[in-house]
């Protein structure tokens, strides 16, 4: 076993630098067995590692090759498996369990043991050993108080010890000079005794011989210690001159922090006191401006405002720790608060009587312009209190309440101002729709005839009216005034009187002229009144659209107004933009209550007046609307006209409807002829009118709807009256109103009726057809009936050549109807027809000449197919008509010029 360890030591863990400590011949358990050895190394450079290795004899040769490392950390357990009874197996726990099994006992035994010491010496104990005898552990822990157990292993591992390459040379020199040293080890062992003893003597002799310089290197250190202690000496002396001038550095050094600290705090003083005068300091000029400035001139406004501003930063001044608690400090705050409250009190009470004063003097313009329809102009009004609205922007910031108070004041006032201007100015719109002159009485104070007049305009616009052909003539109703004038309420009924239109289109012009002007002479007044109150009260709005006239558009005192910037912002809470948007359309309400009900009241009165007002009145308000929601969609005047255009569309569908039933309640005359209805007619002048009104309007679609409700209740009630007629045949009535609503709709080119124009036309074709018809059986009528007969022979199945077999239709039978009908009885008859279509026909269509055209037509149309059925049914025979077409041309030609 020792050659084999020194061989595996030499071939196998020399190379890399181990050292084998211990050896165990082993193999599997439990397989077929193949002997290997386990290895236990230490590196021998530093950190030594210690392994476990795993080297099998090569299957080749004689040589062992290393097959597996196991780091001796990795090993986890050691079991031994019996430890009392000899026993060649044991386990290995390393990543896995290894089962192995010695060649003898004492083998594992030793291997175990060196494991334990390497445990104890390089790992501290971290591996279990199990089943292991404790005699054995105990073995190999040296005894002796001053050994360590590290020691003791260091030893027994030591006990071999490996030549290196010098040593093994100095022996091989050694022994080749001493050629017996192989054969007589004691000869060898005495010679070398014999040589180290004469080492040993010659050092001894050179020891003895360094003495003398021995004692010359000591002389030289004693004088070596001796300078020392003189320079030791001396650094102490200087060492105490020294420290008195330490602690009078000391001395200087601490009055100097206490100087630099005297000095700081002077400094921390002197800011503080400049501090506090800078921004806690009003001038007496500003103290003056506030208590006995003078709130009417420019400059008194404009010095009160620059104290104003400088009181509210003082006022805003952020405050260091313990400020508050100076009593200069506290004494100059309540200066300041009182300072706020009494010109706060002052300008709020110079406030109330400009708005007063103001007020009185705009109320002496009124009637100067009662004579004309326009509305007085607050622009100097505006221009005098924009001056104060910094001082409104300031009181806002500092005194709520009492900027509440004055907001409050103006409303109430300037409310009662522009109700008595509006009202008046309404007023003045009224009388100049009605007519009556400015002496009359309004109508909230008319005598008894026009208060009668105004019932009677109410009931008119109420009722439903039932209107027949021979009562379209206007109903009239005196008006006490400068003249007498009609009020009426329109129908498409009425609009078929030409005489009545002429003067409708007057009326309503002017109406339409004086409905424009109240909505232009009111937008202005609601811009500029909204632009002034957000600026003379700082509340935010919307921008104004360009060009739009308001208070700030002009200079004051010679300068533009601009507006102020919160310097130091404000201790109450600030609204949203939103939330004063809300504020401003709730004083806009406020102020402007009464235009909302008086324009409802205008156009009611517009609508009693006529009710096709409402046409214009919808155009005006749409326009007006959709330019007021370009310039603030949220506004006053845009609400208050978006209102107020729900009215007006609701009074045109009204008047929509009204024309609607008043076409279902016409009745016609049972001994005249029909004509064109006058609802068709009406129509017509309808489109026209609103074809006028409606071009390039922001509400076409209203107007397209209307049309679609009208020309469907004009078609179903053609067909209705048609139906009823007794006196004009069906056909006429359709024919000629038809081809009136074609015509209407091809000139007027509506582009949603395209629809009904073709409906129209076809309907006025089809009765146009059916009346010639009708009409051309009359005059031939037993010549028609005996062809009906021929042809439903034919249709009965008889060959039309055998028909002239048949006793009813033979020749001698067809003779004698042909000679019924000469051509004098023919143009006779024709004659009959004309007048007879004449009397039909209405003279506003013109529509005989076209009627007479077709009757010619058709009436070709049947004798060449009659002479067709003679031709096919009773051939060779020779019979023909006793007139021709050229007879038939002269007969058509002749009867329509003597007409």
């Amino acid at each position: 076993m020792t050659a084999i360890k020194h061989a595996l030591q030499r071939d196998i863990f020399t190379p890399n630098d181990e050292r084998l400590l211990s050896i165990v011949n082993v193999c599997k358990a439990g397989k077929k067995k193949k002997n290997c050895f386990l290895c236990a190394t230490v590196t021998t450079e530093r950190p030594v590692q210690v392994n476990v290795v795993k080297v099998k004899k090569s299957d080749k040769g004689d040589f062992y090759k290393r097959q597996t490392a196991w780091a001796l950390r990795d090993l986890a357990v050691v079991d031994a498996k019996d430890a009392n009874k000899e026993n060649p197996e044991f386990d290995l726990h390393f990543e896995k369990v290894y089962k192995w099994v010695a060649s003898s006992t004492a083998e594992k035994n030793t291997f175990i043991s060196c494991i334990w010491k390497l445990n104890q010496r390089y790992l501290r104990k971290k591996i279990e050993f199990v089943n292991v005898s404790s005699q054995l552990l105990e073995e190999s822990v040296p005894s002796g108080e001053n050994q360590s157990v590290t020691g003791g292993d260091e030893e027994s591992l030591d006990e071999y010890q490996e030549l290196n390459a010098r040593e093994e040379q100095d022996i091989e020199i050694m022994m080749d000079g001493c050629e017996y040293a192989i054969s007589n080890a004691e000869a060898f062992a005495e010679k070398l005794s014999s040589e180290l003893q004469v080492l040993d003597g010659a050092n001894i002799q050179s020891i003895m011989a360094s003495e003398k310089q021995v004692n010359i290197l000591m002389q030289l250190l004693d004088e070596a210690l001796k300078e020392v202690d003189e320079i030791e000496h001396k650094l102490s002396s200087y060492e105490e001159m020294l420290q008195s001038v330490k602690e009078q550095m000391d001395h200087i050094s601490q009055s100097n922090d206490l100087i630099q600290l005297s000095n700081t705090n002077n400094m921390k003083l002197l800011e503080e006191i400049e501090f506090l005068v800078n921004y806690l300091d009003l001038s007496k000029g500003h103290i003056k401006a506030l208590t006995d400035g003078d709130l009417s001139s420019s400059k008194g406004i404009e010095a009160c405002t620059n104290a104003a501003e400088a009181l509210l930063q003082c006022m805003n001044v952020a405050l260091r720790p313990g400020h508050d608690e100076l009593q200069a400090v506290q004494q100059q705050q309540q200066q300041f608060k009182d300072l706020r409250e009494q010109f706060a009190r002052r300008l709020a009470n110079h406030l109330n009587n400009v708005f007063v004063q103001q007020g009185h003097d705009q109320s002496s313009t009124l009637a100067q312009h009662s004579a004309e329809l326009t509305l007085p102009k607050h622009l100097p009004f505006h221009r005098d209190l924009l001056r104060y609205a910094k001082l409104m922007e300031w009181l806002k910031n500092t005194d709520r309440e009492k900027y509440e108070g004055l907001n409050k004041n103006y409303v109430d006032y300037i409310s009662r101002l522009y109700e008595r201007e509006i009202k008046e100015f309404f007023e003045v719109a009224k009388i100049k729709m009605t007519g009556t002159s400015k002496e009359g009485k309004k109508f909230a104070t008319l005598p008894r005839k026009e208060s009668a007049v105004k019932q009677d305009l109410e009931s008119l616009h109420g009722s439903s009216g039932k209107l027949t052909g021979s009562t379209s003539s206007l109903n009239k109703l005196s008006v006490q005034g400068s003249g007498n004038r009609r009020s009426q309420s329109s129908s498409l009924l009425d609009m078929g009187n030409m005489s009545a239109s002429d003067l409708d289109v007057a009326d309503r012009t002017k109406f339409d002229k004086i409905f424009e002007q109240v909505l232009s002479e009111l937008e202005p007044l609601c811009l500029a009144e909204q632009d002034f109150i957000s600026k003379f009260f700082k509340l935010q709005q919307n921008p104004a659209l360009p060009g739009s006239v308001t208070a700030d558009s002009t200079d004051i005192d010679g300068g533009p107004l601009s507006r102020q910037h919160n310097l130091l912002g404000d201790r109450h809470s600030v609204p949203s933009e939103k939330e004063e948007t809300g504020v401003i359309r709730s004083m806009m309400i406020k102020v402007f209550r009464c235009i909302e009900p008086e324009l409802n009241n205008l156009i009611s009165l517009g609508d009693k007046i006529d009710s096709f007002n409402s046409l214009y009145m919808l155009v005006k308000m749409s326009h007006h609307v959709w330019t007021a929601e370009n310039v603030d969609p949220a506004s006053f005047l845009s609400t208050t006209l978006g209102n107020v255009l729900v009215t007006v569309k609701r009074n045109f569908d009204k008047c929509i409807l009204n024309q609607v039933k008043q076409m279902e309640e016409v009745k016609i005359s049972k001994k005249s002829k029909v004509g064109i209805l006058p609802f068709v007619s009406g129509f017509e002048e309808f489109a026209e009118l609103a074809e006028s009104i409606f071009r390039n309007a922001e509400r076409r679609g209203d107007l397209d709807k209307a049309y679609t409700k009208l020309i469907r209740a004009v078609y179903n009630n053609v067909e209705k009256v048609a139906n009823e007629s007794q006196k004009t045949p069906r056909d006429v009535v359709m024919m000629e109103n038809f081809h009136h609503i074609f015509s209407t709709l091809s000139r007027l080119k509506i582009a949603c009726l395209e629809t009904e124009r073709r409906e129209a036309k076809h309907k006025y074709t089809e009765h146009l057809q059916s009346y010639v018809i009708y009409s051309l059986g009359q005059p031939l009528e037993k010549l028609n009936h005996f062809f009906e007969g021929i042809e439903a022979r034919v249709a009965q199945g008889i060959r039309e050549e055998e028909v002239s077999y048949q006793l009813a239709f033979n020749k001698q039978e067809l003779r004698k109807v042909i000679k019924e009908y000469p051509g004098k009885e023919v143009k006779k008859g024709l004659d009959n027809l004309y007048k007879k279509v004449d009397k039909h026909l209405c003279e506003e269509e013109n529509l005989l000449q076209v009627m007479w055209h077709s009757m010619q037509d058709e009436f070709i149309r049947q004798y060449k197919h009659f002479e067709g059925l003679i031709a096919r049914c009773y051939p060779g025979s020779g019979i023909t008509m006793e007139f021709t077409i050229q007879d038939i041309l002269e007969y058509f030609s002749s009867i329509a010029q003597s007409h």
